[in-house]
């Protein structure tokens, strides 16, 4: 056992991870040559891997072209972590009344280190970007969930979210960390946050937090759409019905204010 690998067998599940990791939108499929090349990994090591995580399911071979793409494992593992998520059975019948009565795009999302990941989402009347479905990430800064439930962690939780510099991902990306942080009090006290043409041009949402009993937050909702449906006031419209959607699932997760034990990060100096 080398001090590199302290724990017999956890090198080749962090290659593992890192195989499934190189399955993208962009990049679904791989040969196992190029995979290997890839993540760092001789040809026969990579195909001694994909051998067992064909086995299990997580990833499945085309015998035509011999290219691999993640299986149908993946799919089952995947659905039991989304229902596992406290959050998503209390929040599932708010995010299908906000759905279906302002005509936009539902979601519940969760934070993953900095970004925001899309457990749930429940398609509006209206059609919306193709880029956001079950499984998306965001990077945490440009998303109204993100900027949400930063606005509601605890100071020594906020700071190394905001250690990392920022990559904008448009012209009305918060540009800097600074920045960041001088919104959230505005947040906190609104109950919800905007995110306008941040993530992507043309794309609006509409986030607040979901918190437990004592005062963290564990997910967050959002309704987004377009920028010509979601005017200024329809934003401010919308921001209402979220911020409320959100307590009532806050208060059937525990949350009450009094019960609160500490401040998020807008009412912290």
């Amino acid at each position: 056992m080398s001090a590199a690998d302290p724990m017999p067998g956890t090198q080749s599940i962090r290659r593992a991870v890192a195989m499934l990791e190189a399955f993208t939108d962009e990049r679904p499929s791989w040969n196992v040559s190029d995979l290997a090349e890839m993540i760092h990994l001789n040809r026969t090591t990579a195909y001694r891997l994909l051998t067992a995580l064909e086995q299990a399911e997580y990833v499945r071979r085309d015998p035509t072209t011999d290219h691999y793409r993640l299986g149908s494992g993946l799919i089952a593992l995947g659905g039991r972590a989304q229902r596992a998520n406290p959050a998503r059975a209390v929040a599932l019948p708010e995010l299908e009344a906000l759905a279906l009565a302002s005509g936009e795009t539902a979601t519940l999302e969760i934070l993953s280190g900095r970004e925001m990941i899309i457990i749930e989402e429940i398609p509006g009347e209206y059609v919306t970007s193709a880029s956001r479905h079950i499984g998306s990430r965001w990077p945490v800064y440009a998303t109204s969930t993100g900027k949400a439930i930063l606005a509601h962690l605890p100071l020594d939780a906020l700071r190394p979210m905001l250690a990392q510099p920022i990559r904008p991902l448009t012209a009305k990306t918060i540009p800097t960390a600074r920045r960041l942080r001088d919104c959230l009090a505005d947040i906190r006290r609104l109950g919800y946050a905007v995110a306008d043409e941040e993530l992507e041009l043309g794309f609006v949402a509409i986030g607040a937090p979901l918190l437990d009993a004592e005062g963290r937050p564990v997910a967050a909702i959002s309704l987004g759409g377009t920028r010509a449906r979601l005017t200024d006031a329809r934003i401010a419209e919308i921001g209402e019905q979220v911020r409320a959607a959100a307590g009532r699932v806050s208060h059937l997760l525990g949350y009450r204010d009094e019960a609160r034990g500490s401040r998020g990060a807008g009412e912290q100096g």
